[in-house]
């Protein structure tokens, strides 16, 4: 290896190109047997294949003993056929360039599914956020987004909470950009507090998205639609969000488990209770009650109407894929299947229903803050529920029709409408050289 690539190799060290089970191969095949099915024009193909810009700067950062380190930051925009980019920003350690470009991309595919004027992006800060005190993280995110502000903004990428932020970072993102410009700007970002234009659904809108795919699904496959056997990997802001709607609407939520320990009562949980008892304790490990306790590998293996992964990529892969019993997945998280696990899940009769179309909640409850602070007009409960379900049914509607009309397994179906609607946006706009 060259002393030039060696050195690239250190500032963007990537997931092993040959490992077909990582987030970026997975969304990378996907696409690619999508654009076939299709027959995307070589052209747009190849543009499509590539992210706009990717961008790597260094974050330096004042310690509070005094003294400085440097941590890196990057920001992937994937395609911007669509619209503006639009994407996660998160605080890891182990932030990978591979997979902040399978974020991207993923990103750009689930905005065309709900058909949302966005295009994709993914970004971040190589920062392990519990080692280090609230004034360092502050002073790393403010400098990360001073780097960026060129390139980001309400027209140009809006970024969006993910993994190590909350609240008060993204109002620290508003608040830099502001004094940039000289002026408010709150559309450059979602996931705000209330106060500054945060959305009143908030975090909660994936949960609340996946609860009307849900509905839909048991309907189409003909599973019981009331009180059916579900199993929720995470009991995060999505998973145990999500348990919470169910068990209020009257759904059996037989599984539950954190980072881990797993939760298993065949005739369904307290989940109030475990979900306070959780909130008190930070884990489920030590709580009491009529449960048996199992690991997150046993979990997923038990039988149930429907199987919801809400935690990590690459859940269910090609080693577990054929001890599943679940009669649905769908996917809460991004990327909790892998390719190949799919296509194995494919062939023993298990429909799942991809991520780009059911946590695709998410997306929409960023495009409805990103609205409503344009407008500078917020929407009141019941309007942001009404058109979140409205959005996700029609989603909902358009797959199940290119699945119909191809005949291909529903996240090939998911992946050719959106591939085709970025695809056309790309050869209306043109290419400017």
């Amino acid at each position: 290896m060259s002393t030039e690539a060696a050195s690239e190799a250190r500032m963007l060290p990537s997931t092993p190109e040959l490992d077909d089970e990582s987030p970026f191969a997975t969304m990378m095949s996907l696409y690619d047997e999508a654009a076939a099915h299709l027959g995307i024009d070589p052209s747009n193909y190849a543009i499509m294949r590539k992210p706009d810009r990717e961008m790597m700067v260094s974050v330096p950062v004042q310690l509070d003993d005094g003294t400085w380190t440097v941590f890196e930051g990057y920001r992937v925009q994937h395609n911007q056929g669509m619209g503006p980019f639009i994407g996660p920003m998160r605080l890891h350690s182990r932030l990978r360039v591979d997979e902040l470009r399978a974020l991207a991309g993923w990103m750009s595919w689930k905005c065309a599914v709900v058909n949302i004027p966005f295009g994709g992006a993914a970004g971040g800060i190589r920062i392990h956020p519990p080692q280090r005190s609230r004034g360092e993280v502050e002073r790393a995110v403010r400098r990360y987004t001073a780097d960026l502000i060129d390139i980001i903004g309400p027209e140009r990428d809006i970024l969006t909470p993910d993994i190590g932020t909350d609240e008060e970072m993204m109002a620290w993102i508003m608040d830099t950009v502001s004094n940039h410009r000289r002026y408010t700007e709150s559309a450059v970002v979602t996931g705000k507090p209330t106060e500054l234009g945060g959305s009143r659904m908030g975090l909660e809108s994936v949960a609340f998205g996946l609860r009307v795919i849900l509905r839909l699904a048991l309907e189409l496959y003909q599973l019981r639609e009331h009180g059916a056997s579900i199993i929720i990997q995470g009991a995060g802001t999505v998973g145990g969000t999500l348990a919470r709607i169910l068990y209020a609407d009257g759904q059996k939520v037989v599984g539950l488990s954190d980072v881990a320990t797993g939760l298993y009562n065949e005739n369904g949980l307290d989940i109030p209770t475990i979900l306070a008892g959780r909130a008190q304790e930070g884990r489920f490990d030590g709580l009491e009650g009529d449960f048996e306790r199992i690991t997150n590998r046993e979990m997923l293996k038990l039988p149930c109407d429907a199987l919801i992964p809400c935690a990590v990529a690459n859940a269910v892969h090609s080693r577990n894929a054929r001890e599943i019993q679940a009669r649905l997945i769908i996917e809460g998280a991004h990327g909790p299947v892998s390719a190949r696990a799919d296509r194995a899940l494919h062939d023993q009769g298990i429909p799942v229903v991809p991520d780009i179309l059911a946590n695709a909640g998410g997306v929409l409850g960023d495009y409805f803050e990103w609205v409503q602070n344009r407008q500078g007009f917020s929407w009141i409960d019941s309007v942001l529920h009404k058109r979140l379900t409205r959005f996700m049914a029609e989603a909902w509607t358009e797959v199940c029709e290119f699945q119909l009309r191809y005949g291909v397994r529903m996240r090939m179906a998911a992946n050719m409408l959106a591939v085709e609607r970025v695809a056309s946006a790309d050869q209306i706009r043109g290419i400017y050289a």
